[in-house]
């Protein structure tokens, strides 16, 4: 891919069951992992990342029976060390994922080792894993805060014995849009491999780090599944599949319509909340309370939402909250849809005790029907509610 602010297409390799499962506090047991695995799976991503083979007996026999079940290509990730790649290879993956770190901070006090000792490992691993047929991807761990020069090296050497991908990641989260897409560039000028993003999200910056570095020539970007991961986490899978989709209209394989169903699961899973205001799959992503945005999205939804994605692209449903901030069409809305017939005053007279109640605390349509009745609101009969069912169709 050549560089350019705008793109047609880009794969999506998903790390959700590696780097996600890497979050503090965060486990997935077997079951968990192919029932995840399942999911991406059916969702359409490029790459599964299912796990580190050779971190235990359990993970081995969960990466290996994910790859055995899975259409999509799975990912098995290794050091570059002779035991870590056999076990890759052992478990069956499509792909072998080798990594080292190249920054001098950690190769100095993580690795106690030399840059020459490092790039050697490097190629090293590299032959290895191709000789098993795999795919191989590398990478040079905190690319981001390694010397170009040393990066530049480090890239050549492994890119002469062939191997498929290089994967830059910003491992520490200190990138930015600008200047990751042009450490990018310079990848590019010195690889024939395809070239994979990895971004954290240390200062919130992961999705937009992940879509620089497309718009500035790579093939694919690192995601996880509601951004879970390492410290803050990695780009989110929602996130930047909608962008790519709905923002630059490319197409990345993503059935997006179950992006939903997944973050529930991962959610579950992870025991890792999805904030409310999370993009794309929070609740309130695409929620309204207050009366003028609520009057708006009734009237059209375009008129406070991107427009270009909706609930029903990624499998949610908008809602109408009810609280202090609502106003008499959102009320007249909800009355309606539960089936009564208000008058204006009645819708008046209605909202002003939600506004009220809601300064208390959370309001539900068990408390607005209650006050419907209250009020002495009619109910619609069967006839008419037919008729307004069949108005709203139309």
């Amino acid at each position: 891919m050549s560089a350019t602010d705008e793109f047609d297409s880009v794969r999506i390799f998903d790390t959700t069951l590696r780097d996600g499962e890497q979050s503090p506090r965060t486990s997935f047991d077997y079951e968990e992992k192919r029932e995840i695995a399942a999911a991406l799976d059916d969702l359409g991503v490029s790459v599964i990342e299912a796990g580190f083979p050779v971190n235990s007996d359990a993970e081995f026999e969960a990466v290996k029976d994910i790859a055995e079940s899975t259409d999509t290509t799975v990912c098995g990730l290794a050091r570059v060390v002779e035991k870590d790649i056999q076990a890759a290879i052992d478990s069956g993956v499509g792909m072998i994922h080798t990594f080292v770190s190249t920054s001098d901070v950690q190769i100095e006090d993580s690795m106690h080792a030399t840059r020459e000792e490092v790039k050697q490992r490097a190629v090293e691993a590299v032959e290895t894993a191709k000789g098993s047929g795999a795919e191989v991807m590398f990478s040079p761990m905190d690319a981001t805060r390694t010397q170009e020069s040393f990066l530049v090296e480090v890239i050549e050497a492994v890119d002469e014995v062939g191997v498929d991908w290089i994967n830059i990641p910003d491992t520490c989260g200190v990138a930015t849009p600008r200047r990751f897409g042009d450490l990018i560039e310079v990848v590019a000028e010195h690889t024939d491999a395809g070239i994979d993003v990895h971004t954290h999200d240390d200062f919130g910056l992961a999705g937009a780090n992940a879509l620089a570095g497309v718009e500035a020539g790579a093939d694919q970007m690192q995601v996880s599944v509601n951004g879970i991961g390492e410290r803050a986490g990695n780009a989110a899978l929602e996130e930047v599949v909608m962008a790519a989709e709905s923002l630059y209209d490319a197409d990345t394989g993503v059935d997006t319509t179950k992006i939903t169903e997944v973050s529930r699961m991962v959610e579950q899973a992870s025991d890792i909340a999805v904030p409310p205001n999370k993009p794309v799959v929070g609740r309130n992503a695409f929620s309204h309370e207050s009366g003028i945005h609520a009057a708006g999205v009734i009237e059209n939804s375009d008129t406070f939402e991107p427009g270009v994605m909706t609930p029903e692209m990624v499998g949610a449903t908008r809602e109408l909250v009810m609280g202090k901030h609502t106003g008499t069409h959102s009320v007249r809305q909800r009355l309606t849809d539960a089936g009564f017939d208000p008058t204006e005053s009645e819708v008046r007279a209605i909202t002003r005790r939600v506004k009220d109640a809601g300064a208390e605390g959370r309001v539900t349509m068990s408390d607005v029907r209650r006050f419907a009745r209250e009020e002495g609101v009619a109910e619609m009969d069967e006839d008419d509610e037919e008729e307004r069912e069949q108005e709203a169709r139309v």
